[in-house]
């Protein structure tokens, strides 16, 4: 071999060792290192889904051997060396965790649905081994017997009888059998939930409704520019328009296409989603879930899943679930029926012979809105860019708790996403926020706030967390931004809500950030009440190509229809509660049909008019099979109760961005987490008990003092109101307003 062959050669094993080790470089495991990310953010840029199995083995091996050092001692159990041992315990597992969660909802690649479909079963496994382990449990009990004794403080002793129920409710005291068979319940629950979860994902995304543009009369310019923009994405051409069953594209088109036809095409495809007795159907998986977890609730010594749930919720009883339910749902109904009945008259107009459908509301309420209130939906819309409605809550997170937003440069999961590092008031780092808005393929439906890290405390220092908030809003088109409705506009501000509970939040001990699902919503709800505030829309809802402010005499109209359609609204969302409760309660499981069921649950057995469907239905409801919401649906009612009492707060105080009020906010009830039960942290913040008539009175329903100085909370069936238009009503409200 000549001088030049053997150069060559030395070269090519050179480059190839390079990038052997380049390869080795990008292949490594980000989740088995340290991250020198800016502040902490996951490394998205190099996670992939292979990644995550190898992760969550590591994670569950250390946490198992975390473990073993706990119940290894044969030192006296305390505080120490078990409570807050298990507390630390399991970090980076709970890492690995957050980020698949956020990742496999938001990015829901076959790769993705692999590795869930695998791995759920495993964790589940795993955390069943360890809340059944006799020794560890031994040890948690020894100090939970002793914690009267024990030098603990408050927060110390919640963190240790929060711990001990928790074991207990996971199965700690049964026997081997009970144990065994729980946790095969548990591993059968995990597989289901990712079926039926990615049976919905197919249903979804597997719709598409092609027109022309013959055919989309009634819609307007901006809603067809997106559906055509669509179809081109899809391959389906220029003359070509597609409509999906995600709701930018479906609630428009209900709300303005003409065709009745092709509005029940689109509505009936929506409400049959894996209710087709095929591959898909979720009906069977419905039936799999409730044996299950009534077996599980009788295994665990609770009468129905729902006792189980709300045993550990502020509500602690079934009995009070359904009686604030069923106190809020005749007046409820009566207003949505009083609502339709002004609907079937503009029906009749355009349809003589026509029976009023629930593929009708949408459209005949935006007429009424437009008729009653002078109100267009679409004339809205341009004062509501999705760059102005986020301005506009930056404004008022700084208005209240003076906190600040930087863009700043840093690893991306989806190149949609928007990141900010959080400046607390001091100028000190808050947390990191990630915004991810648009829909796509793959993507779950809805909108939901998630941790790709949660606060905690390493060596007496404040971790700060890494938040997300998703949602599915339509993409920009060519020639307009993203343009949102008020609908969107509220759920932007609702899931920042959630964003603060988790920024807010300094909490020592990781057994105490979460609170009770029947207050997990106050944080999101309450701001929904800044959004439409005319000192608010002042300061974001500018027009995208004037930048004029909002006249008032929109702000007006806007304020004038607060009530509107809430009966309507209201009645959907107590069907699907009800409904949730119901399907939760049964004491025995016997097989049944999941649809006869909703309907004698809601229809015969309380009068739901065949008009207005539940918000969710069985073979779809994913908040409460595979969403964490079973037998619990009720927390978006409660929340209702708690956040409308308290804004009255900042409302009796003749200012809407009182510092000293939001401060007792965030101080009392924001940064605590669960460090008391949720009564408690709201009675501190509040001085007082909920009181439901804030609701009431938002909703429109007819209340009023049995004297002067009575809580106005006497509701009114329907037959004994006195009907009167919009200005009336809001006459009244400023009088009952005095009164209290």
């Amino acid at each position: 071999m000549g001088r030049l062959g053997r150069l060559l050669l030395i070269y090519f094993i050179i480059m190839s060792l390079a990038a052997c080790q380049k390869k080795k470089v990008e292949t490594a495991n980000p989740f088995f290192e340290e991250w020198t990310t800016p502040y902490g953010v996951p490394p998205f840029d190099r996670i992939r889904p292979e990644h995550f199995l190898p992760a969550f083995e590591r994670g569950m091996s250390l946490h198992n051997a975390e473990i073993d050092a706990i119940v290894g001692t044969s030192d006296e159990p305390t505080f120490e060396n078990t409570i807050a041992a298990y507390d630390a315990s399991g970090r980076m597992l709970q890492r690995t965790s957050l980020i698949f969660e956020m990742l496999a909802a938001s990015d829901a690649t076959p790769e993705m649905q692999a590795v869930e479909q695998e791995a759920m079963p495993l964790l589940a496994a795993h955390a069943d081994e360890i809340r059944m382990n006799e020794r560890l449990f031994g040890r948690i009990k020894a100090v939970y017997d002793r914690r009267e004794a024990l030098p603990l403080t408050a927060e110390q002793r919640r963190l240790t009888e929060k711990l001990y129920r928790r074991f207990v409710r996971s199965g700690a005291l049964l026997d081997e059998a009970g144990k065994r068979r729980l946790k095969e319940i548990n591993g059968d629950l995990s597989r289901l939930s990712v079926k039926y979860g990615n049976n919905l994902l197919h249903e979804n995304d597997a719709f598409g409704l092609e027109l022309t543009a013959d055919r989309l009369e009634g819609l307007p310019n901006a809603v067809r520019e997106a559906a055509r923009e669509k179809a081109q994405a899809a391959g389906l051409g220029d003359k070509s328009y597609l409509f999906t069953l995600h709701k930018p594209s479906m609630l428009p088109f209900l709300s303005y296409a003409k065709d009745r036809k092709l509005r029940e095409e689109l509505y009936t495809a929506y409400l049959d989603r894996c209710n087709h007795g095929d591959e898909y159907d979720n009906k069977a998986l419905v039936n799999d879930y409730i044996r299950l977890r009534t077996e599980k609730a009788h295994l665990l010594g609770y009468d129905s899943y729902a006792d189980y749930v709300t045993a550990d919720q502020m509500a602690a009883t079934p009995a009070a679930v359904y009686a604030l339910l069923d106190e809020i749902w005749t007046p409820a109904l009566d207003r949505a029926k009083e609502e339709l009945a002004a609907m079937e008259e503009m029906l009749r107009a355009d349809h003589p012979d026509a029976t009023f459908e629930p593929w009708d509301w949408w459209y005949y309420a935006e007429k009424v809105r437009r008729r009653d209130y002078a109100l267009d939906d679409e004339a809205l819309r341009p004062y509501f860019t999705l760059e102005n409605v986020q301005g506009g809550i930056f404004f008022l997170a700084n208005r209240l708790y003076g906190i600040t937003f930087r863009p700043i440069v840093a690893p991306l999961y989806n190149p949609d996403c928007l990141v900010y590092e959080v400046l607390d008031e001091d100028e000190s780092h808050l947390g990191v926020l990630y915004f991810d808005y648009y829909v796509r393929e793959g993507k779950s439906g809805g909108a939901w706030c998630g941790n790709f890290t949660e606060q905690y405390y390493e060596n007496g220092e404040r971790v700060a967390p890494v938040v997300g908030v998703v949602t599915n809003y339509a993409r920009p088109t060519r020639s307009t931004p993203t343009l949102l409705n008020l609908d969107e506009t509220k759920t932007l501000f609702h899931e920042f809500g959630h964003a603060l509970h988790s920024l807010f939040r300094k909490v020592e001990y990781r057994g105490l950030a979460d609170v009770e699902g029947d207050f997990v919503e106050l944080p999101s709800q309450v701001m929904e009440n800044w959004a439409t505030e005319p000192e608010m829309l002042e300061q974001y809802a500018l027009h995208y190509r004037t930048n004029d402010k909002i006249p008032e005499s929109l702000v007006r109209k806007i304020r004038r229809s607060a009530q509107f359609n809430q009966g309507f609204e209201m009645t959907e969302l107590l069907a699907a509660a009800l409904s949730d409760m119901d399907i939760h309660s049964q004491r025995e499981y016997a097989p049944f049909d999941v649809n006869a069921f909703e309907r004698e649950a809601l229809y015969a057995k309380r009068g739901l008019i065949p008009q207005i469907e539940p918000r969710y239905r069985y073979p779809y409801f994913s908040h409460i099979f595979d969403g964490g919401y079973s037998a619990g649906y009720y927390f978006y009612i409660w929340a209702q109760v708690l956040d409308k009492d308290a804004y009255e707060a900042f409302r009796q105080s003749g200012d809407i961005f009182n510092r000293k009020i939001a401060r007792a906010f965030r101080e009392k009830l924001l940064s605590r987490g669960g460090e008391a039960d949720g009564m408690t942290l709201y009675r501190d913040f509040r001085g007082q008990d909920p009181d439901k008539a804030p609701l009431l009175k938002a909703c429109g329903f007819w209340v009023e003092p049995e004297s002067e100085t009575d809580s106005l909370a006497v509701v009114r069936p329907a037959a004994e109101r006195q009907l009167m238009p919009p200005a009336n009503l809001l006459e009244l409200r400023d009088k009952q307003e005095n009164l209290k």
